[in-house]
């Protein structure tokens, strides 16, 4: 008996999912299997690769050969471990301006300084329409 590691198809047509399953090579290619070790999911970008590592070596150790396909997504799954961040903690590229839209550093100094004229302005008038209301006298 030759135990391998492989994708299980499934999913809908033309949205595919896979499960990492270590199976006899004799079993169809969605039948029966020994274990389930990981999924791999390629419609989202970036696509998604979980794999339970100790199992795969593990079932390596007893001698389970994987699919070209299985051994390229482990070896992606292992580099994704080795303390590489993930997409939630890697930092996001500032985004680019098109020259088109683009402002000179002379003309963003005067824009910057307006605004800030401008927030103060709003500031002093929020204080005084806040002074006027504690001087006026209430209604009885």
């Amino acid at each position: 008996m030759a135990v391998k590691i492989r994708l299980a198809r499934h999913g809908a047509k033309k949205r595919p999912y896979y499960r990492i399953v270590v199976a006899d090579s004799r079993m169809k290619r969605d039948g029966r299997f020994i274990e389930q070790v990981g999924r791999y999911d390629p419609i989202p970008d970036p696509h998604v690769i979980e794999v339970d590592l100790e199992a795969v070596d593990a079932w390596l150790a007893k001698g389970a050969q994987p699919t070209s396909a299985v051994s390229h997504l482990i070896d992606i799954a292992r580099a994704g471990s080795a303390g590489k961040p993930s997409a939630e903690e890697a930092p996001k590229p500032e985004p680019k301006i098109p020259e088109a839209y683009a402002v000179p550093e002379e003309e963003a100094a005067d824009l910057e300084e307006a605004v800030e004229a401008e927030v103060a302005a709003d500031e002093i008038a929020a204080d005084l329409e806040e002074a006027a209301a504690d001087d006026a006298p209430e209604a009885e």
